[in-house]
């Protein structure tokens, strides 16, 4: 699959944190943890499981830094 977004991140899950609608999915990118919100089917349809490799895709048109 070809993506137009150039921020593609690759790691490992290492949680899924399952809610009534949506689940945390969190993917340790060498050190650093990003958390990615997405729904319970999602989950389900890609099979995600703890130890899976899986890449988080970042699409934004702002990014806001604070201190």
């Amino acid at each position: 699959m070809k993506l137009s977004a150039r921020n593609v991140l690759t790691g490992t899950v290492t949680a899924i944190e399952v809610g009534q609608v949506t689940s945390h999915v969190k993917i340790d990118i060498g050190g650093s943890i990003v958390t990615a919100a997405i729904t319970n089917e999602a989950v389900a349809d890609l099979s995600l499981k703890i130890g899976d490799r899986a890449s988080a895709i970042i699409k934004a048109s702002d990014v806001i830094v604070g201190l």
